[in-house]
């Protein structure tokens, strides 16, 4: 009996239990307070409250069945009974109430869709009636745009000055050949200019591009274009919400895309300067400046030749997306091209990943001649003369040609308003005096603040230094004085110059030793790099050897001589890196013979070896006896100079 009562409890807990649900799970589908008012019409708001289970079982079956004529309080035995019609009931009542929702959505989705298209109907019936979208503020407006398009200056200056065919580039004969040989074959490759900024990278690939363009079996079309940007004004999304290189998709609820395609929730892409190079060369200037993630997207460009668009807002199986963007984004948009990269950085300053895929041209600094031709140039462009020593003076402060270009057509200016010519027949003259306005206007400086001279002096030598493409020359001067105490000299150095100068002090100072027998710690000794230059290398080596030694010989150096290379602990010269440019350097600041290791001497551009006399040697002895060729301090086995 026992037994029989804790099973006839535990049963009544459980039906206690589902009863408690079930009141959880319809307060939950109509709401507390909605389910109180219900109960109150159907008078079991006291039933609910009570304690009695079969209370609470009415109540719960006046609720659910809306019957508040349900009164007979059911057995214990009818329990389990009811409380399974019970559940039946709600299960039909929640897939009524679903269904009835889903339709109520299905309704709301098509009338928005009616009156959307009621709208645009209203929209199309107004402007017909209207006789199109003109009023009298849209057709004045055009009339101002057209009247403005008729209005137009003359050419800029530097539009007028820039060169129009290959032949007036002046200075880069090797690089238009070489660019020539990797564009205007069948098999045209990728590439990438390198060198200083103003010597012709933009104008000479826009100029080879047109001159292959006529070759016999050029793939290039005659209206392949040159698309040029500067990569320093792309500004790009890496969300991809924007990306004018490569194009990207305006959706219509972030980026809003057209309105039309707007209202409508159509994506719409946008192409970029790859698809708009289609066919043709898409020039980026400045291509190091190119954000690195750009740079591999850019990369994928090149492999696929295509550009792939996606949005989530695509639907293919839409029957109101228009056929072009359908195509878009399933078949993408073309993007075969000849990129042409340019940057004034070094080649280790770019990606190896980008550098693998092309081909490099490098362009060269400009020299005097060169500037001076291209401000002759300029001069016959503007129908002017240039008085004696004018086009000199122009090369003396700048090495750019485009500067160089500015520097005539300021000077052209002063020259024009100081002296205006009535009658147009006779020609301006630009005189020394134009440029040196211009030179003070616009506070220019000479190329080389180090000049050569025919003089020479004890202790003070040129040494030759390089910054990307350009080289200069640097002043080295030294002093010696005997120790107050034998052996304990001080050597200086000033420490700005940088590390590995010091260090070529130290060498040097062991090849005194070495060559002269005389000890630099006898001395109280000073080495300086006048203007405080930083030297990062070691070819400054040669320079401070011979600058230690004329100060403890007393010995004079010519000062139209320059000297490059590292020099070892045992005399030797070794070769160095940027040879040309610090030749060139030489050449600008006037220099006249140029010593370089002999291992340099192959990489040395041949149009140098005009301007300048370039002597290779292997030992600092060999560059002794160039330098005092009638100081025998040597065995003369080792005072032979290598031609």
């Amino acid at each position: 009996m026992a037994a029989k009562r804790r099973s006839g409890s535990a049963s009544l807990v459980q039906l206690e239990k589902r009863v408690n649900t079930l009141f959880g799970f319809l307060s939950n589908l109509h709401g507390p307070d909605k389910l109180v008012l219900k109960a109150g019409k159907l008078h079991a708001l006291h039933l609910m409250s009570s304690e009695n289970l079969a209370d609470r079982l009415l109540a719960l079956q006046r609720l659910v069945f809306e019957d508040p004529t349900v009164s007979s309080r059911p057995k214990n035995e009818e329990f389990a009974a009811i409380l399974d019609s019970v559940e039946e009931e709600i299960a039909d009542l929640v897939a009524m109430k679903t269904v009835e929702e889903s339709l109520d959505q299905k309704i709301a989705h098509k009338m928005q869709e009616r009156h959307r298209d009621y709208l645009r109907e209203l929209r199309r019936e107004a402007l017909k009636e209207e006789d199109g979208p003109e009023n009298s503020t849209t057709l004045k407006r055009l009339t101002e745009l057209e009247d403005l398009e008729k209005k137009s200056l003359n050419n800029s200056v530097l539009s007028l000055l820039r060169p129009r065919n290959l032949d007036e580039v002046v200075g880069q004969d090797r690089a238009i050949h070489s660019l020539k040989a990797k564009m205007g074959t069948p098999f045209p490759q990728h590439v990438l200019l390198y060198g200083p900024p103003g010597v012709g990278k933009t104008t000479v690939a826009r100029l080879v591009l047109e001159e292959v363009k006529r070759y016999a079996h050029t793939p290039y079309i005659e209206e392949a274009p040159f698309v040029e940007v500067d990569a320093t004004t792309i500004r790009w999304d890496p969300r991809e919400i924007t990306n004018p290189l490569l194009g990207s998709v305006h959706d219509p609820i972030y980026q809003g895309s057209r309105r039309d395609l707007a209202e409508e929730g159509i994506p719409e892409p946008k192409l970029g300067l790859v698809t708009k190079a289609h066919g043709g060369v898409l020039f980026i200037d400045e291509i190091g400046e190119l954000d690195p993630i750009l740079q591999n997207k850019l990369l994928k460009v090149l492999e696929d030749k295509r550009i792939v668009f996606e949005s989530s807002y695509f639907d293919e199986d839409d029957p109101r997306v228009p056929q072009y963007i359908r195509k878009l984004f399933t078949d993408g948009a073309p993007a075969d091209f000849i990129l042409i990269g340019a940057t004034t950085r070094d080649p280790e300053d770019l990606t190896p990943a980008l550098r693998s895929r092309c081909a490099e041209v490098f362009f060269n600094p400009l020299g005097q001649d060169h500037i001076q031709s291209i401000a002759q140039l300029a001069a016959r462009r503007l129908n002017v003369k240039f008085a004696p020593g004018v086009a000199e003076l122009v090369s003396k402060y700048t090495i750019e040609g485009r500067k160089a270009v500015q520097l005539v057509a300021d000077s052209y200016g002063h020259s024009y308003l100081r002296k205006p010519q009535s009658n147009g027949r006779s020609k301006l003259t630009l005189s020394r005096e134009d440029i040196e306005m211009v030179v003070r206007t616009n506070r220019l400086s000479l190329n080389s603040s180090v000049q050569a001279s025919d003089g020479q002096e004890i202790g003070c030598v040129l040494g030759l230094g390089v910054s990307g493409f350009l080289g200069s020359c640097l002043e080295f001067e030294a002093a010696a004085f005997p120790a107050r105490d034998k052996g304990k000299g001080v050597l200086r150095f000033n420490e700005a110059a940088g590390h590995m100068a010091r260090d070529s002090v130290f060498n040097s100072a062991s090849v005194i030793r070495r060559i002269t027998s005389k000890d630099v710690y006898d001395y109280d000794v000073h080495v300086n790099v006048i203007g405080g230059g930083k030297v990062d290398g070691p070819s400054a080596g040669l320079a401070i050897v011979v600058a230690l030694a004329s100060a403890l010989e007393g010995l004079p150096i010519p000062q139209d001589i320059a000297l490059t290379g590292e020099v070892t602990i045992q005399a030797k010269v070794k070769p160095i890196g940027g040879v040309s440019e610090k030749i060139r350097g030489a050449a600008l600041a006037g220099v006249k013979r140029v010593i370089i290791p002999k291992e340099n001497l192959t990489e040395v551009d041949r149009d140098l070896l005009v301007t300048v006399h370039v002597i290779p040697v292997s030992t600092v002895a060999e560059a002794f006896a160039v330098i005092w060729p009638k100081y025998a301090w040597l065995p003369e086995a080792e005072m032979t100079v290598h031609p």
